[in-house]
């Protein structure tokens, strides 16, 4: 599907109409696609709309009214407006995919616009192609939104005056001091699980205090970043995805353009700067946390002492088990702030785009993670040993 440059929304209940302009391929007309119903409380701005841009048109236009479900006279007498301005301009409108009932109310007003043949479904080939071509223009875009957004906070570090330190604590405190409950809660039963596990077979050869250190290595180098990321991702990420995308169906950020305020900057830097920072620190919780969970399963179900099992924890820690969660922590921590301003900048649509961008946010974010986790792994298993 070509990508989508201007929208018109119009919520209303129980229905809703969306108008979206796709641009025209060389060779093909331009086409807007109607979808829901077309009243008389949505047809003023579909027609305004619409109007506005056949009154531009140099070339056939297309009406693509496939997923128009739903049309009445006043809907009806938008499209023959419509019909009566593309020929008084000498402009071709095609109209594709109508359904029995909108061709009959346009026959009710005596027009007869030209129906196009709609076009047949894409093939496998055609179809691969097509979602390999749109996910390279996905990938492209994301990366000059990482690059932008990460050039600005680099540049907000080294000018602090220039940031918006008010912004950059509130958010500190919504994804850092309000998720320790949730964090903390999870990785102490994730220490508590990974001790079990463990001890059920080590209690076997009677090396149960290397449940110790099994626990502790686990928790600091795997499970304690990944966990905290996964936690972050669908609570903060999808946060992230929802307001931004709201102020994009809000028109806040283009009234930011307007004023000449720089999303970047206004937005963007303080959200990636405060996930920076309490990813970290909620990882070395969830380390803390789950070597504990591990701790009291060694001392009430291993009968093991408490200041061996500490002590063998702190025996088993080096200092590159500590460096590597930690900069685990901080790439997911970009990562996760940079798909959900990504998703959430991306919306087209209304409130109903909205959740479905917030959707994808999370599971894009949650599969960034697994996936980088794993080659970290790899990496650091060959290069550290």
């Amino acid at each position: 599907m070509a990508r989508v440059h201007d929208e018109a929304v119009i919520a209303r209940s129980p229905a809703q109409l969306t108008a979206t302009e796709a641009p025209a391929v060389p060779g093909q007309p331009r086409t807007w696609q109607l979808s829901g119903v077309l009243d008389a409380h949505s047809s003023a701005e579909v027609q305004q709309r619409l109007g506005r841009h056949l009154g531009r048109a140099t070339g056939p236009f297309c009406l693509d009214l496939t997923e128009l479900h739903g049309i009445d006279s006043a809907g009806a007498a938008t499209l023959v407006d419509l019909w009566r301005q593309s020929q008084a301009r000498g402009v071709l409108l095609q109209v594709v995919g109508a359904q029995p009932a909108v061709i009959e109310k346009l026959a009710q007003f005596r027009v007869n616009p030209t129906l196009a043949p709609t076009p047949p479904a894409a093939g496998l080939f055609e179809a691969l192609g097509d979602a390999a071509w749109q996910n390279t223009l996905a990938l492209r875009d994301f990366i000059v939104l990482a690059a932008d957004v990460t050039v600005g906070a680099a540049l907000a570090l080294l000018r602090p005056h220039r940031l918006r330190w008010g912004a950059l604590l509130q958010q500190s405190s919504l994804m850092g001091s309000q998720a320790l409950g949730i964090v903390g809660l999870i990785t102490f039963l994730i220490g508590l699980t990974l001790a079990f596990q463990s001890a059920y077979q080590l209690r076997q050869f009677g090396a149960a205090i290397y449940v110790a250190t099994l626990t502790a290595i686990s928790m600091v180098r795997e499970m304690g970043p990944l966990i905290t990321a996964i936690l972050v991702a669908g609570r903060s990420g999808s946060s992230i995805t929802s307001e931004v995308a709201t102020m994009k169906v809000g028109e806040e950020i283009d009234a930011l353009h307007v004023m000449g305020i720089p999303f970047v900057d206004f937005v963007a830097v303080p959200k990636l700067l405060a996930m920076l920072v309490t990813v970290p620190l909620l990882t070395v919780l969830a380390d803390v946390l789950g070597i504990v969970g591990g701790w009291i399963v060694g001392m009430v179900y291993l009968d093991l002492a408490p200041r061996p099992y500490l002590q063998k924890t702190i025996d088993a820690l080096v200092a590159k088990d500590l460096a590597t969660g930690l900069f685990k922590s901080v790439v997911f921590a970009w990562g996760i702030a940079l798909i959900g301003l990504y998703y959430g900048a991306g919306v087209r649509g209304g409130a109903q785009e909205v959740g479905r961008a917030t959707t994808a946010s999370v599971v894009s974010g949650i599969f960034f993670i697994i996936v980088a986790d794993s080659l970290f792994s790899i990496l650091f298993y060959v290069v550290l040993g």
